[in-house]
């Protein structure tokens, strides 16, 4: 597949929060677009493409409106609209806690996706902030699961976006979470724990394996609340799912996790069972400025 064109603009402008999606066209016998994309989105249909090629919302990369006739063309790239029917609502408000000309910072609720995904679309956080803020350029510089509140921050200024996203890729920042989760007996706490994690079954959990620790978080005490413990985590690596897996293979696993230590189908969806995690904090350099920065949830566990 060839690499995005980011010079090229996207001939469909950003509705109602949500930015056009694109598709490069591979190499293949259709000998017309419809075709094509009924076959590569056989949940959609052929009524729909229709429907959206006849309102002008399918074009290609020279700017061209598409028509169920369009003769295909291998390499060129086509831009859309992505669109879900009977979306459930959320309803759980995020906080903007800053905004200035790089930066826009926020307390994400629990339960609320981050960008658009499978069944989320307009019931995401960054679909929701650019139809709240109208920021166009908007985008989120780390992750943060759909399960998990607490601070996120988003770029919104393509000039320094990657001077930010840096300080990720070189955990410049310091990052603090807090969990509650079951009681850790025999522990000498603060304490840090090391494992070596992998890509576990399915491709979306992670699971810990024999040889070098690749991950590593320190753990404290917070507060003793009888049945639970709410716990400090501040993780010095960034693999995907490290607190879950850390507490769970600790015997501790999170309040309400519905992935670790075992894999619970269709429970993640109980707004009544938040998990009880929380992005806490966020504190760095400010790359541009050189002054120190903190930015924290108001939200509790």
């Amino acid at each position: 597949m060839k690499a995005p064109l980011p010079a090229l603009p996207a001939p469909l402008p950003i509705r109602d929060g949500v930015a056009p999606s694109y598709l490069w066209l591979p190499d293949g016998p259709w000998k017309n677009l419809l075709v094509f994309l009924v076959e590569r989105f056989p949940d959609v249909g052929m009524a729909t493409w229709v429907s959206r090629m006849n309102r002008g919302e399918v074009i290609d990369d020279v700017f061209h409106v598409c028509t169920p006739d369009t003769r295909y063309r291998i390499g060129a790239r086509i831009f859309y609209y992505r669109e879900l029917e009977g979306e459930t609502p959320i309803p759980f408000e995020e906080t903007i806690l800053h905004h200035d000309e790089h930066l826009l910072v926020v307390d994400k609720p629990h339960f609320l996706p981050v960008i658009p995904t499978g069944r989320y679309l307009h019931e995401t956080l960054l679909v929701r902030l650019k139809k709240k803020t109208g920021l166009a350029h908007l985008t989120p510089i780390h992750r943060l699961d759909r399960e998990t509140a607490g601070v996120m921050l988003f770029s919104h200024n393509p000039a320094t976006r990657g001077t930010y996203q840096s300080m990720f890729q070189k955990r410049s920042m310091n990052k603090v979470y807090e969990a509650l989760a079951g009681r850790l007996v025999n522990a000498d706490f603060p304490f840090t724990y090391r494992s070596r994690m992998v890509a576990g079954e399915p491709f979306f959990r992670m699971e810990e394996a024999a040889g070098m620790p690749n991950s590593e978080t320190r753990i404290d005490v917070l507060e003793d609340r009888g049945e639970a413990m709410l716990y400090r985590l501040e993780p010095l690596t960034g693999r995907k799912h490290q607190l879950r897996l850390h507490l769970a293979s600790l015997g501790i696993p999170i309040v309400n996790d519905t992935m670790y230590p075992v894999l619970l189908p269709g429970t993640g969806t109980d707004l009544s069972r938040p998990l009880g995690l929380l992005s806490r904090s966020i504190s760095f350099q400010d790359p541009l400025t050189g002054k120190e920065r903190r930015f924290e949830s108001r939200r509790k566990l």
